[in-house]
């Protein structure tokens, strides 16, 4: 295995600012790129502030649809965090296994507590694998 690489949330997005999903999928093609190829990665939060739970979801979360936990375990190390911001990121990590896990209920739970939950016909947010 070759040397680790560092990828940079701030580089990538190019301001502190880590709040939309589309920037978080800006990492997440980083990410994957480099868990394809067996490549160890450092994700740093430096001059980060305050990433969103869609940020989050959209770069780190969705690596758990294509990848292993023991995978993104091994070879995902996480550098310059704040401590809040790596509570968020274990919560968002918790709720994507979860609905990666067991899709079906994941999609009846959201169609429950939108109110939706007497028609099976329409879709509110539909998560598959």
């Amino acid at each position: 295995m070759s040397e680790e690489i560092k990828i940079s949330m701030f580089e990538i997005v190019g301001s502190p600012f880590c709040v939309a999903s589309d920037d978080g999928q800006k990492v997440y093609k980083h990410l994957d790129a480099a868990l394809r190829a067996n490549q160890e990665v450092v994700l740093s939060f430096h001059n980060v502030t305050a990433p969103t739970t869609p940020f989050l979801t959209a770069a780190i979360g969705e690596l758990y649809g294509t990848f292993s936990e023991e995978k993104i375990r091994s070879l995902l190390k996480i550098e310059d965090a704040e401590p809040d911001n790596l509570a968020l990121l274990e919560r968002v990590v918790r709720d994507v296994k979860l609905c990666f896990k067991d899709p079906q209920r994941f999609n009846q739970v959201v169609r429950e507590v939108m109110g939706d939950d007497d028609d099976d016909t329409t879709t509110i947010i539909e998560v598959s694998v």
